[in-house]
């Protein structure tokens, strides 16, 4: 069926026909392109929901994500920005695919529909000029032939009538003569364009206008072909990706298949165990044996001569009267100035003279905050803190959370020492270049920024040290928790046996100026109610380091609440000096003690926060 053979006269109704055609392949490429913009928002509202859920770093969720049911979760949203990813690709395939391609075909489509019927409207004019001049030429015909007949017959009745002139008579017949010629030449012309106008509307009807509506109707049949083929590829483009689609879902079946309940329920016992021991029996306290007591028994003299009270009672009698009072006596009494610089490398001579530490009440004090921050910490529930960022040794976290902490502070740290490293090294290769080719740059400018590094190194190692020190008491603690013998052994039993101060307690109990001897009973006294004084004094950390200090000279630090070091040595300062000349240092977790301000070098931690006095 072609439209020449039966829509030959619908030359109008084919034009509005082609002109919806246009319309409807514009709006179906208005479809396409709304719903490229529809997958476009839809990529990006899905990216931003992947985005707002996704592990911020330096915040409190990455804790969170050791957990399988949370690193499943983060694996579902990596997958659900991949499949934002794909509807972002069906938004690009449509755009490129359809909508230009439409775009572009609708523009080819309105110029060659315009070029067909501009064609059907000239052979229309055409044609329609041609029945115009056939038309005049047939008025033209009627007219003359009406004329010489009204010509002839006037002349028929000159010649009748016999009182006209012969001259009348013949004037009449040559002008009937002359319109019959009119007439003829009129009928000749006639008959020429109506054969030339048979002859054109033949040619018109059967092989102009049937070429232009065969070549409009290919037009529409390839106009409704790419319809159908802009149909089909934005099937396709759905079906691309399906494939990658269901990777995606695959990946969020499997992380929700990796969650663990137990490998999760272990995570809590690994990032919640304090280390601590639960807490044994209370003990009973009988407060019924002063009811009992005597008048001369009541005094502490007596109860120190009668021999070691027992420990239920100790805690009622002795503690209250004799600790707290004689412990304020004792440390509101001053120390005596230390001894100057030495001017020789060697101040070995004067390092124990009469300029040490020298008050009668000074070692036991020293004593008493050395049992208060390096005594034995009862490993009990009770005693677990928690909250706040706590002290650089991390002392306030539980045994189990502290040897984490320290142990992921030496990985950064070491981190830290590696990049410093690498920095000295490519500075000095480039020192060495600049030493083989001068004009490259000065060697020298490059000193203050190497010894700026190498400062950097020593810090950072020192603070490794530091922490790796810590990281091996708290290692040494928890091994010493795991021994059960250790356990059975009893907190009392290993407190009788434990040493008060390592270093800085002396055999003898002469103080510094031989003016005072503390009695052994009861020092032994304070030794065993180590528990109690940790009652009344709560405060159970040892004092936080707040720098480093470097010796310059040796130091023997014989005398009480001194300790010893060689020139040279980094020690960690927990006190500064207050005025009096002594700072206030620390070799290890249980060994510190006071040496000359002017024996050492001090470095300050900026961020460090000030030592606190037990007073």
């Amino acid at each position: 069926v072609t439209w020449s053979s039966f829509l030959i006269d619908q030359f109008d109704n084919l034009e509005k026909h082609t002109h919806w055609g246009i319309e409807f392949v514009e709006r179906y490429t208005k479809f396409v392109k709304e719903r490229s913009e529809i997958e476009i928002s839809y990529a990006k509202q899905i990216r931003n929901l992947s985005k707002k859920y996704q592990l911020k770093k330096n915040s409190r969720e990455e804790d969170e994500y050791k957990y399988t049911s949370c690193r499943a979760f983060l694996m579902t949203l990596n997958e659900l920005n991949d499949y934002a990813g794909q509807h972002e690709v069906i938004a690009e395939n449509l755009t490129t695919h359809i909508i230009c391609e439409l775009t572009r075909y609708i523009q080819d489509l309105k110029a060659e529909r315009k070029s067909h019927f501009h064609d059907g409207r000239r052979a229309q004019q055409h044609i329609e000029n041609s029945w115009k001049q056939l038309e005049s030429s047939k008025r033209r015909f009627e007219r003359d032939c009406k004329e010489a007949d009204r010509a002839q017959q006037y002349f028929d009745k000159i010649d009748a009538d016999i009182n006209v002139t012969k001259a009348d008579v013949e004037k009449a017949r040559q002008q009937a003569q002359m319109k019959h010629q009119v007439a003829e030449d009129s009928k000749n012309e006639y008959i020429s364009y109506l054969q030339k106008f048979n002859k054109e509307q033949n040619e018109h009807y059967y092989t102009l206008i049937p070429h232009i509506f065969q070549k409009i109707q290919e037009m529409e049949e390839k106009r409704i072909e790419r319809v159908g083929e802009s149909m089909k590829t934005y099937a396709e483009v759905d079906r691309k990706v399906l494939p990658i689609v269901g990777k995606c879902l695959d990946g969020m079946t499997n992380a929700a298949a990796s969650i663990q309940p137990k490998m999760d329920t272990k995570q809590v016992v690994e990032s919640y165990k304090s280390g601590f021991e639960p807490p044994g029996d209370v003990e009973f306290e009988d407060y019924s044996m002063s009811m009992r007591r005597t008048v001369s028994e009541s005094s502490y003299l007596n109860s120190r001569g009668e021999g070691k009270p027992s420990r239920s009672n100790s805690r009622g009698k002795l503690w209250p009267f004799i600790k707290r009072n004689k412990l304020m006596s004792l440390l509101a009494s001053p120390r005596q100035p230390p001894p100057p610089p030495p001017t020789s490398p060697s101040p070995g001579a004067v390092s124990n003279g009469p300029q040490s530490p020298q008050q009668p009440k000074e070692p036991l004090s020293h004593r008493l905050n050395e049992f208060m921050t390096s005594k034995h910490k009862m490993h009990c529930l009770r005693s677990l803190k928690r909250g706040g960022s706590g002290p650089e040794d991390c002392s306030h976290l539980p045994p189990e959370q502290r040897r984490k902490k320290l142990h992921a502070k030496i990985i950064d740290i070491n981190k830290e020492i590696q990049k410093e490293i690498d920095q000295r090294d490519a500075l000095t290769k480039m020192r060495e270049v600049y030493i083989k080719n001068p004009h490259m740059g000065d060697p020298n400018s490059l000193d203050p920024r190497l010894e700026e590094i190498n400062q950097n190194i020593d810090k950072l190692q020192l603070d490794a040290r530091k922490h790796e020190a810590w990281l091996l008491e708290v290692e040494t603690r928890l091994t010493e928790q795991g021994d059960p013998q250790r356990r059975q052994s009893g907190f009392y039993d290993s407190q009788a046996t434990t040493p008060v101060n390592n270093n800085c307690a002396p055999v003898n109990r002469e103080s510094p100026d031989g003016s005072y001897t503390e009695d052994h009973s009861t020092e032994h006294h304070l030794k065993s109610r180590s528990t109690e004084f940790d009652d009344d004094f709560d405060d159970d950390d040892p004092l936080p380091t707040i720098g480093t200090c470097k010796s310059l000279y040796p130091f023997e630090g014989q005398n009480e609440g001194t300790i010893s070091m060689a020139e040279g040595e980094l020690l960690y300062v927990i006190e500064e000096d207050k005025g009096d000349g002594w700072t206030r240092v620390r070799r290890n977790q249980d060994e510190e003690g006071y040496v000359p301000t002017s024996y050492i070098k001090v470095f300050f931690d900026t961020n460090a926060k000030g030592a606190m006095t037990y007073i």
